[in-house]
């Protein structure tokens, strides 16, 4: 399986993510967990210590190894350098295992609107497609807002594509708008989750306004993730309500892929 995740930064597609990941390694799969959010604390909800995530360097900060593998500076624009360069060690040589999950962290991305295309993005756009098209591990990506680590080639492989959403008009726009960037990629499902429901009525609003987007789960709002969260403890140690509510939408999106062929 490969999921990519996304939506409005504080909605819970962290917490989602590292449920996910860690349901997948007790099944014995293999998996990577890929922080591609530049705000960065999928480690905190694997608990990492803050020593543990201080020693871990985003891919996207590795300014020699960048300048090696694509034959140009990172922050550079423009010249000669390579588009396909070496990525397939990164995942075993820069990741932090935890819990039985690989986590690699991406790290910061130009923004698309700059018109970057310089060694770095490049860079984090091969491995991204290294770990999604080349790779037999169950694959997690916890994304930005955004979704600009995709191209439009690894979203072809990709088995499930969600936007997290909570109960509020902002996060409802930008699941919106991420379904609008998806579909400019090729990716025409997207799943929806909701997070932090209070009840029915919160379900019904957040189905009745995400248009053609599908629609495979809910996950009520939890104090004990809370209490996870500001304890710096996993949430898949913490709150057995929120596990499994986790899982149903886990078998939702097995479903989904077997039914498209996409499953592996």
């Amino acid at each position: 399986m490969k999921i990519a995740i996304a939506g409005k930064g504080g909605v819970g597609k962290t917490t989602l993510s590292s449920i996910l990941s860690h349901l997948y390694s007790l099944d014995g799969k293999k998996v990577i967990a890929v922080d591609a959010d530049p705000d960065a604390n999928l480690a905190a909800a694997f608990g990492l210590t803050d020593e543990e995530t201080k020693a871990i360097k985003p891919v996207s900060e590795m300014k020699e190894l960048i300048a090696e593998r694509t034959g140009a500076t990172p922050g550079s624009m423009g010249g000669v350098f390579k588009l396909n360069p070496k990525v397939d060690d990164i995942p075993e040589s820069f990741s932090h295992e935890k819990n039985g999950v690989r986590l690699l962290v991406m790290g910061k991305h130009k923004e698309a609107t700059s018109g970057c295309y310089c060694p770095e993005n490049v860079f984090l756009k091969r491995l991204l497609r290294h770990i999604v098209l080349e790779r037999d591990d169950v694959v997690i990506a916890d994304m930005e807002a955004g979704i600009e680590h995709l191209t439009r080639g690894t979203s072809a492989s990709v088995d499930a594509f969600i936007v997290v959403v909570e109960p509020g008009k902002r996060s409802l726009q930008t699941a919106v708008a991420v379904n609008d960037m998806a579909k400019g990629i090729g990716i025409d499902n997207v799943l929806v989750v909701a997070n932090k429901t209070r009840g029915s009525e919160d379900i019904d609003i957040i189905k009745s306004t995400i248009g053609d987007m599908h629609f495979i789960g809910a996950i009520g709002f939890s104090n004990d993730v809370v209490e996870a969260d500001l304890k710096g403890i996993p949430p898949f140690l913490k709150a057995e309500k929120t596990i499994d509510e986790v899982k149903v939408i886990k078998g939702e999106i097995e479903k989904i892929a077997a039914q498209s062929g996409t499953g592996r």
